[in-house]
Parts: C-alpha cells; sequence; structure tokens
C-alpha cells in the first residue's frame, strides 16, 4: 500500500513539474518606469487592428492598405474577447518609450507614381477606404487609443477608432470626418489623416508605494497636414494633405506623429475603460435583438431536437424488432431439438438401455 502512495506521489509531481503557468492578456496591469529602469517596462509598444466600417460589411487587415508597416512585424497573444470578435492584431512602426516626449516624428512616407499600375491600384484602394469611412483601431496596454470630440449638448463622444480619410464630394458635400475642418472644401477631393497626435494619460505609484505608472488613458487627434519637405518637418500648421479624385498628378504622402505624456493620479488602473463606455451613445439595452436572438436559439434547439427523438425512436424500435426475432428463432431451434430427440427414441433399432 505504502509503495502504491510513493508511486502516485511520484507521479504527481512529474506532471506539477511539466506544468507552468499562463497569462491572460488584459487581466493584471502593467507597469511602466522610465527608460534607464530594469524594475519595470520602458517601451510602450502601439498595435493595430483590423479596419472596419459602417457603410461596409467587409473588415480588412491592417497590412491590406499601403500604410506605414513595421519592419519586424510581429502577432502578440489575444484575450478571449479579441478571439471571439476575430480581431487582427499586429505591432506598428509608432514607437516611443514611456514619459518621453515626441515632437513630429516621421513614421514613413509612401509614393504614388502615375505611371506606375501597382501605385494606382494602392491609391484608388485608398481611396475606396476613406470614401467608405474606414477606421483605425490602434492598441495600447491592451486598451484602444480613441478619439474624443464634442458633440451636441457639450456633450464628449470618445470613439475607439479614427477615420483613413475623408471625401469632399463632385458637388461640394463634405461626408464624414470632412465636416471637422473648414479647409476641408475642395470638391472631388480626399483628405489623408497622415499625422496623429497621441496623448498618455498614467497613474504614478509613487505616493501609493508602489513602484512606476500603469496607463489610464490613450486618446489621439488625427490631422491632415501637407509636408513640402520631408527633412524639415512641420505638423503645427499647414495645407491639409490632398489626395485628387482624379489621379493625373503624382502622390506623396508623408505620415508622421507626435507623443506626449499626462500624469492623472485620480484615474484608477481598474476603472480606466469607464471614460469611454460612459460616451457610448447606444448604451441602451437592445431588448429586441435579444428576444430575437433567444426565439432563434430556441427554434433550432428544437429543430435538432426533434430530429434527434425521431431518430433514435426509430433506432430503438428496430433494436426491439431484431431481438424479439433473435428470442423467437431461440425458442424454435429448442423446440426442434426437443422433437427430434423423441422421434430418433422412436425409431431407435435396438431399445435404450
Amino acid at each position: 500500500m505504502k509503495t502504491r502512495q510513493l508511486v502516485g506521489l511520484g507521479y504527481l509531481l512529474v506532471i506539477v513539474s511539466l506544468c507552468s503557468a499562463f497569462y491572460l492578456p488584459g487581466l493584471a496591469p502593467v507597469s511602466f518606469c522610465e527608460k534607464g529602469t530594469e524594475e519595470c517596462q520602458t517601451q510602450i509598444e502601439l498595435f493595430v487592428n483590423r479596419l472596419d466600417s459602417v457603410e461596409s460589411v467587409l473588415p480588412y487587415e491592417y497590412d491590406v492598405f499601403d500604410f506605414c508597416k513595421d519592419d519586424h512585424e510581429k502577432r502578440p497573444s489575444e484575450n478571449l474577447g479579441q478571439v471571439l470578435f476575430g480581431e487582427r492584431i499586429e505591432s506598428s512602426p509608432y514607437k516611443f518609450h514611456f514619459k518621453e516626449d515626441i515632437k513630429c516624428n516621421k513614421a514613413c512616407t509612401k509614393n504614388y507614381k502615375t505611371g506606375n499600375k501597382e501605385d494606382i491600384a494602392k491609391l484608388d484602394f485608398l481611396k475606396m477606404g476613406m470614401q467608405l469611412n474606414y477606421q483605425h483601431h490602434w492598441i495600447i496596454d491592451n486598451m484602444p487609443v480613441t478619439w474624443c470630440y464634442d458633440v451636441e449638448d457639450g456633450q464628449k463622444y470618445c470613439n475607439p477608432g479614427f477615420p483613413i480619410g475623408c471625401l469632399v464630394t463632385s458637388d461640394g458635400r463634405a461626408k464624414d470626418a470632412c465636416v471637422i475642418n473648414s479647409e476641408f472644401n475642395k470638391k472631388n477631393t480626399f483628405y489623408v489623416f497622415n499625422h496623429v497626435d497621441i496623448k498618455i494619460i498614467y497613474h504614478s505609484g509613487e505616493s501609493e508605494g508602489w513602484q512606476g505608472a500603469r496607463l489610464v488613458a490613450a486618446t489621439l487627434e488625427p490631422k491632415s497636414i501637407k509636408q513640402a519637405d520631408e527633412n524639415n518637418l512641420n505638423c503645427e500648421a499647414g495645407n491639409p494633405m490632398e489626395v485628387p479624385g482624379d489621379f493625373k498628378e503624382d502622390v506623396t504622402i508623408v505620415y508622421t506623429y507626435s507623443v506626449t505624456f499626462e500624469e492623472n493620479n485620480t484615474i484608477k488602473w481598474a476603472s480606466r475603460w469607464d471614460y469611454i463606455l460612459v460616451s457610448m451613445p447606444h448604451t441602451n439595452i437592445q431588448w429586441f435583438s435579444i428576444m430575437n436572438s433567444l426565439v432563434i436559439v430556441l427554434f433550432l434547439s428544437g429543430m435538432v431536437a426533434m430530429i434527434m427523438l425521431r431518430t433514435l425512436h426509430k433506432d430503438i424500435a428496430r433494436y426491439n424488432q431484431v431481438d424479439q426475432v433473435k428470442v423467437f428463432g431461440f425458442a424454435s431451434v429448442l423446440r426442434v431439438k426437443r422433437e427430434q430427440g423423441i422421434l430418433s427414441l422412436l425409431c431407435a433399432d435396438k431399445p435404450v438401455k
């Protein structure tokens, strides 16, 4: 008995030694420190996600569009919600460290030549994305980078995405995000949001007895700025980045970004999503959609149950018939054998002793 217990304990120790702990992304806070500190993370990674639109049912991965791409692309581990929603997260070329402000840094430059068919196709696809109002979705520390702006009644709306650009139609009507800037007024022209001002808000742990800081908000403001000189960037003011509807001249788009950090100890890490949820306009419970889904689920479940019951009923009836045949056949064999024994006694030449 003791030998079996020792053997079982040995197996248990082997299994425990082979097991390793795992981390579910987004369930534990990550602390960030300034560059040069080894106790916590210093680099902040910005990830890009798939692009979608309310005017189209087809989402596209970030790499499908001709945007700036990371030289060493990698895909992080996704949490359960990201997996269920079918998100496609990958690294981006926007690099920065904690508490290091960046002013007008170039991410990449995209050139489109009129005589190149591949460039024409890429630019046409980009125009299609702006016409259908496709939205970027960026992620920092498992938190969406939001675009916050004022709406009616003095309220602020924070959108967990921002558009590629916008379009002013041939009749001079500004669509979607083009209404936010009066400079977007040229007919049959697309305006690309090629610059973003990123602001990261963090909660410092210095006064609470833990080292580093935790990110509690990440916002941005998209801008359309045409750079006259790539070597002398100006992201404060300038003409908007125009892409004519008729591609008759070469187009050069310079993508840039700026990053600032702000400390705010009133926002806790556990409640950092509150400002997004509060500003969402459609927060009412959609009872009709819920009831519609429940009716469909019950109807389909009833159909499956009915099919299973009919199939099982036929199988059970068939098995019962087979069992009855077997029992009847066995009784017939016994009866025949018993009758053959009596006849054999009557037909014997010699009496049986």
